[in-house]
């Protein structure tokens, strides 16, 4: 199954979740908002299976920082992608791609549901 972390490399969920991925022996492939980018095409692939609200990260330093007409203008879908697009960091991280999954955020249990093989438990005799 392919792997792609997409965020930032000095984000601290991002880093968690390499970790966790690399103690686990699952292959990754690492997307970096700054370096390689983002594009609408991929936000709205991801708003099919995300609602745009739990993408749009407003605890991070991005979003406070942005002048109030700007938080205010984001009002749906459209105006959310823009912003994503226009300030790739306000997206929440990690966004974790597997296969036709998305996971939003760092959680091992989550990484382990969707990543590692279902544990057979045998009942013995």
């Amino acid at each position: 199954m392919a792997v792609t972390i997409y965020g930032i490399s000095n984000c601290d969920q991002v880093r968690k979740t390499l970790g966790w991925l690399r103690e686990n022996g699952i292959d990754y492939r690492f997307h970096d908002f700054r370096a390689d980018g983002i594009d609408r095409a991929m936000l709205e692939r991801w708003c099919t299976h995300l609602p745009w609200n739990s993408l749009l990260n407003r605890r991070g330093l991005t979003w406070r920082s942005l002048a109030e007409p700007a938080r205010a203008e984001v009002v749906d879908q459209t105006s959310a992608i823009e912003l994503m697009l226009a300030h790739p960091t306000v997206i929440k991280r990690p966004v974790v791609e597997a296969a036709d999954r998305l996971l939003l955020g760092f959680s091992a249990e989550r990484l382990a549901a969707a990543l590692l093989p279902a544990q057979t438990h045998g009942t013995g005799a």
